[in-house]
């Protein structure tokens, strides 16, 4: 757990925070040295990312985000480690751990903005760089962009930070010895802009989202079919006139009553990381600031890289439809796409068992 932050001081361009070393109590006269609550912090949030990045990452390094996502999980491993190196070996308990602290949260508070720019360009020119280089070079050329933009903010950072020791002293009960560490404020703006364009968004069609809500979830049923019958097409006459029928009723109650492309794509990101951006937003609001190096992680990154692949995508169905070069995610924007476009049911003849022909109906 992370030591209580006892005070904060704000400036021009960085809020800053302070972390408690350690802490000696007047009246008992205990002493408590939190570095192995530091230490088991970072491996937490390491450990809790692997899971992240296991679930929502589509791990296809050809993509700028996913290649940051696995460095946040590196570079937080790395931190854990020198952390429980100074707490195992006991050297200058105080200075140490102050050092680190102070020193990575400045230079995780300086990813977000290249992290998000370099992201949108890469999405945006994507096929172009696809088209012209192979897997293995954009890749390649991945890493080195995403090691470029770590060595940039480490170098932007290091010695930046106050990384002296201060006396911290509440009445004559506790005595601490303290260091300021960093909160990304540029995260702070963008949780805070992006809950409020969601919620500005999404607040004048409430009493319909239920319904689109549920159109959506029947359209991903519909997707996971169509996925099914690519692997065995063979289905009775009886089955699948049913099925357009039901379909066909269905559709005809919704149609009326689409939502405009952007508030679609919208409701499908509001739909997965609403929770997300309300729990940060509560921080923010009860003044509960998390340091950046705590702050910046794979939760965020993912939950931005569904952002850029919404616009882009946005801006690039317009000509391209559904189908275009951006990786799959979680989202699933081809099919809140449907959901604003209409869906469209393509026939696909299949000779049955008895050499009669069948009309699969599927959605494209």
């Amino acid at each position: 757990m992370l030591p209580e932050l006892p005070s904060l001081s704000e400036t021009s361009h960085t809020v800053k925070m302070l972390a408690i070393i350690q802490q000696w109590e007047g009246v008992s006269g205990s002493y408590t040295d939190n570095t192995v609550k530091y230490v088991f912090l970072l491996f937490s949030k390491a450990g809790l990312e692997m899971v992240i990045f296991h679930l929502l990452s589509q791990k296809r390094y050809t993509f700028f985000i996913n290649v940051c996502s696995l460095s946040i999980i590196l570079a937080d491993l790395v931190l854990a480690s020198l952390m429980a190196t100074v707490w195992f070996l006991g050297a200058d308990q105080s200075f140490a751990p102050c050092f680190l602290l102070a020193n990575a949260s400045a230079a995780y508070g300086k990813l977000p903005l290249p992290m998000i720019c370099l992201g949108l360009l890469d999405y945006s020119l994507g096929n172009i760089c696809l088209s012209k280089h192979r897997a293995f070079w954009k890749t390649l050329w991945n890493v080195f962009l995403t090691f470029l933009t770590w060595l940039l903010a480490v170098w932007f950072s290091f010695g930046s930070p106050d990384t002296k020791l201060m006396n911290w002293s509440c009445g004559k009960r506790i005595k601490a010895l303290v260091c300021e560490v960093e909160e990304s404020t540029l995260m702070s703006y963008f949780i805070a802009g992006l809950f409020t364009a969601v919620l500005l968004i999404m607040l004048p069609f409430w009493s319909q989202i239920p319904q689109w809500v549920k159109e959506a979830e029947r359209l991903c049923e519909a997707r996971e079919e169509q996925e099914s019958m690519r692997s065995d097409l063979l289905f009775t006459l009886t089955s699948c006139t049913e099925t357009k029928s039901d379909e066909e009723n269905y559709l005809e109650d919704v149609i009326q009553h689409r939502p405009p492309l952007w508030i679609s794509l919208t409701l499908g990101f509001a739909t997965l990381w609403m929770p997300f951006l309300v729990m940060s937003m509560g921080f923010l609001i009860l003044g509960s600031g998390l340091p950046a190096h705590i702050s910046v992680n794979v939760l965020w990154l993912e939950c931005t890289n569904s952002l850029l692949l919404g616009v882009v995508f946005w801006i690039k169905s317009r000509t391209l439809g559904p189908h275009n070069h951006l990786p799959e995610n979680v989202c699933l924007w081809s099919v809140y796409w449907h959901l604003s476009k209409g869906t469209q049911q393509k026939q696909l003849p299949v000779l049955s068992p008895s050499k009669e022909k069948i009309n699969i109906f599927y959605y494209v």
